[in-house]
């Protein structure tokens, strides 16, 4: 097996309690992030992967392979490194459970650099940020890349910082947002493991700093799909909206 695609899934959120299990448009959330990834055309194998019961059974009786992981993982990554030891894949996807809008090319898209440069350890995505209140939005993650397509720097600040000449017309220019889907080589996925926490990811509380800051590369790859996070009730709401046609998204 080449690749596999990971989701890791824990009830409880600081902001959101069980959202995963939060009815979206009939379905749980979780279940659209499934049913999505499955599509993907890259991925060999889906599997979902929790410490809690509740989650665990909804996700076999949507018809989901799911695996029971310790409940001492501090993060995703940590949770699928249990699961990996156990297949011999070669490419990881670890695919964000609250994303139930995920278009299944956004994973062919991270997949595929790792297919054909055999230096490239890790990818992520980007999406380009089309207004202020995205920009401003510490919620919402920022990255910086250079020429070359590898993250400079994330944050939730608003980067790069030109306040009088972030437009261009009325867009904003040079501005990306990230999206959590991360693919790894299996040796690399072990690697960043072993990294210890690193002050950037302590202040930013992104785990993805500690890479860069530890000196390794993470290829960026743009993406013309947009999605909707759950982090909140009103993350859930829009989603709703969107699937229901009364708001869209930008494909750019």
């Amino acid at each position: 097996m080449d690749t596999i695609g990971i989701i890791p899934a824990r009830y409880g959120a600081t902001r959101f309690d069980g959202k995963l299990l939060a009815d979206l448009c009939g379905k749980p959330v979780i279940q659209h992030t499934w049913e999505n990834a499955k599509k993907s055309k890259s991925i060999e194998d889906l599997l979902i992967a929790t410490d809690d019961k509740r989650i665990y059974n909804v996700a076999k009786g949507f018809g989901a392979k799911a695996v029971y992981t310790s409940k001492a993982h501090k993060s995703g990554s940590d949770r699928l490194t249990e699961v990996v030891s156990q297949f011999e894949a070669k490419i990881i996807v670890n695919i964000q459970a609250d994303e139930p809008l995920l278009h299944p090319s956004m994973i062919d898209n991270i997949v595929d650099p790792l297919v054909r440069d055999k230096n490239i350890q890790m990818a992520t995505l980007c999406h380009k940020i089309e207004s202020e209140h995205e920009l401003f939005d510490r919620n919402i993650v920022k990255v910086v890349i250079d020429r070359k397509g590898f993250a400079l720097y994330f944050s939730r600040a608003a980067i790069p910082y030109k306040p009088r000449s972030i437009h261009n017309g009325n867009r904003i220019v040079n501005c990306y947002k990230h999206i959590g889907l991360y693919a790894y080589t299996r040796d690399f996925l072990f690697t960043f493991k072993s990294l210890p926490q690193s002050t950037l990811e302590k202040i930013e509380k992104l785990e993805q700093l500690r890479v860069i800051e530890n000196g390794y590369k993470i290829k960026v790859v743009e993406t013309k799909y947009d999605t909707v996070g759950i982090d909140t009730p009103e993350d859930l709401a829009r989603a709703v909206e969107v699937i229901q046609g009364s708001k869209q998204l930008s494909f750019l």
